[in-house]
């Protein structure tokens, strides 16, 4: 397995300290499952995802409305594709209303790639977490 750039580490590492309001809330209900997710994938030394399950090669994209029609996106998700990922999309207005169905939706998914649903790891179940300052 080829190391990636530590330039494009570096890159990942600052989206995940400068995640969007979307980012954090499916963070928040996505973390605590395993087979695990993770925030700001670097796959291959082209792109970042915003999240991903490596085990099931689940790329989740949240994207505000600079995204619509987006031939961009459109060749990042078959380059994706191309290297066996399956790539799934929402609207960052959908993270918004409904941040407990877009989780169900990703896990659902991650479910169907797996062939196993992913569970809440026992460390964390029923865990309250600490506020954040900010």
């Amino acid at each position: 397995m080829k190391r990636v750039d530590p330039a494009k580490t570096s890159f990942a590492r600052r989206l995940r300290q400068e995640a969007t309001p979307e980012e954090r809330m499916i963070w928040r209900r996505l973390s605590r499952f395993r087979p695990g997710f993770t925030r700001q994938l670097t796959i291959s030394d082209l792109y970042v995802a915003d999240l991903a399950c490596r085990q099931a090669r689940l790329v989740v994209e949240l994207d505000g409305s600079q995204h619509a029609d987006s031939a961009y996106d459109e060749a990042r998700t078959a380059h994706l594709g191309a290297l066996g990922w399956h790539v799934i999309r929402f609207w960052n207005n959908e993270v918004r209303e409904n941040a407990d169905g877009v989780a169900a939706a990703i896990v659902a998914a991650a479910e169907r790639r797996l062939g196993f649903a992913p569970e809440v790891i026992a460390t964390r179940a029923g865990r309250v977490r600490k506020p954040r300052l900010r």
